[in-house]
């Protein structure tokens, strides 16, 4: 048994070692190329224009690789992670309309600022909020992160904190909030795009938007410098600008959405379906997203069986023979420290602590985080279903002459398998939902198509629904699965 357990951990070992190796060189392709990292719900200074990444900071940047020979790749990730994604040098600039503060600079290096820019209120148009102190005791929105958030907790109270600006307004629209505290540009878009909100005729903070560098990249930060000097002496930094904002600072180009009288639910129903889904082609980003989704899950599902598997066979053996003490010791670190950790925070240390200085294919991080979590949950349920079979299994199988190894192999777990695979099977529908926090590492997944789609049309219904009905039908179908193969085990026993 001993030989058996070495072997199998020394055969996952190998596995892993080989898909890192694969995904790791990398670093010599990025060479020639400036990786900015962004969050593109945040018009005009970033969002989607069909496939491509467009707003003031993407352009800003886009000519700046030019000028300097670079090719230029951007990543969409969430806000609260783009200056973390530079600190551990996944990313060489974060642009995402970040705001200059005293203790940002303590962890990063900023650029020459290039905008200055204002906190506002948004708030519906029959709202009796008129300023800052009326907005005490109200239900307040605003993008995790930013400076609305860091002004409304200090200053007023704690604020109902959202992903992105956009659901935050959403929110908003549908009465389940009181207000918004938003940058002055985006809030602008939203209210243009939205009837029935207004902001108010008042600034909050002022601020300055710059780009964020790494303090261990001083030549990158003067090459930005200098580039962007350039650009304003040469106008075409203001030429940017215009691409998206009037002489008033006011957004070009975006329609109002107008109620229609005249048409029924159904009719809009279909306008709306038209713009998420056909227009632009926007349903390919839900069909990539998914075949990301599926990706990640099968082969961390994979992951998490080996593992699970070896864990429970160690710890059921040490429970069963007091042997493999050093083992079954490691094995109740890992189950203690993945599961009293969330997922996500287990996902952001693996991609910006453990693979913080290598780079990595995302896919494989996502894979080995889930699968690493996944792995510490089917441990405890093969063990349990381990622990379930009938001690005399086990001694009838050693009295036959066999070992412990084979009467584990042929006897005692076919029938922990039966007992537990309802319970796999659940583990497994958790796991294809939880892969939907990976665009905290710039993943497009079946949520992050989804939410690309609610950014470029400002329409949360059908979005969501989308991707929750994705779901949901994927769902349904493994819990089909699941009860057929259930079904053709029992028929088995008769």
């Amino acid at each position: 048994m001993p030989g058996i357990i070495y072997k199998k951990w020394l055969a996952v070992m190998l596995a892993f070692m080989a898909l890192f190796l694969t995904s790791c060189g990398e670093k010599e392709s990025e060479r020639g190329k400036l990786i900015m990292v962004t969050n593109a719900t945040f018009p005009p200074y970033e969002f989607y224009q069909g496939s491509r990444i467009v707003g003031i900071d993407a352009d800003m940047v886009r000519e700046i690789a030019k000028r300097n020979n670079l090719e230029l790749v951007i990543e969409d990730m969430a806000f609260d992670s783009v200056i973390a994604a530079v600190q551990t040098g996944k990313a060489d600039v974060a642009a995402s309309g970040i705001t200059v503060t005293e203790d940002r600079k303590k962890q990063i290096d900023f650029t020459t600022s290039y905008v200055k820019a204002d906190q506002v209120i948004i708030v519906r148009k029959d709202s009796d909020i008129v300023g800052p102190e009326s907005m005490r005791g109200k239900r307040i929105g605003v993008q995790h992160g930013t400076t609305g958030d860091m002004y409304v907790t200090e200053n007023l109270q704690e604020p109902e904190r959202f992903q992105d600006g956009a659901l935050a307004v959403a929110s908003l629209v549908t009465g389940k909030i009181h207000a918004v505290v938003l940058d002055s540009a985006p809030a602008e878009e939203h209210v243009a795009r939205n009837k029935g909100i207004r902001i108010l005729p008042m600034a909050l903070v002022s601020e300055e938007y710059a780009m964020a560098v790494s303090k261990s990249r001083p030549e990158l930060l003067a090459m930005i410098n200098r580039t962007m000097a350039e650009m304003k002496a040469d106008g075409t930094m203001d030429a940017i600008w215009a691409r998206y904002l009037d002489k008033d600072g006011k957004p070009l180009a975006v329609p109002a959405v107008e109620a229609e009288e005249d048409k029924g639910m159904w009719a809009r129903l279909a306008d709306s379906f038209e713009v998420n889904f056909v227009k632009d082609d926007r349903w390919h980003y839900l069909v990539d997203g998914f075949l990301v989704t599926i990706e990640i899950s099968a082969c961390a599902v994979l992951m998490g069986l080996c593992i699970g598997f070896l864990v429970a066979v160690v710890r059921s053996a040490h429970d069963q023979t007091g042997r493999y003490k050093v083992l079954n010791f490691l094995c109740h670190i890992y189950l203690t420290v993945v599961r009293g950790t969330p997922v996500v925070v287990q996902l952001l240390i693996i991609y910006f602590v453990i693979f913080g200085s290598v780079d990595v294919s995302k896919v494989l991080v996502a894979i080995v985080a889930f699968g690493v979590n996944s792995g510490a949950y089917v441990a405890e349920i093969i063990r349990s279903g381990i622990m379930a079979v009938d001690s005399g299994q086990m001694e009838a199988g050693r009295s036959l002459g066999l070992s412990y190894g084979t009467t584990m192999r042929s006897v005692i777990l076919p029938q922990a398998f039966k007992n537990v695979l309802p319970a796999l099977g659940n583990e497994f529908i958790v796991l294809l939902k939880e892969t939907s926090v990976c665009g905290y590492i710039a993943l497009q997944d079946l949520t992050k198509g989804g939410d690309i789609i609610r950014s470029q049309t400002y329409d949360a219904f059908l979005p969501l629904i989308a991707v929750a009905l994705t779901y949901l039908v994927v769902v349904v179908c493994l819990s089909q699965l699941l009860k057929k193969l259930e079904n053709s085990l029992k028929k088995n026993e008769r």
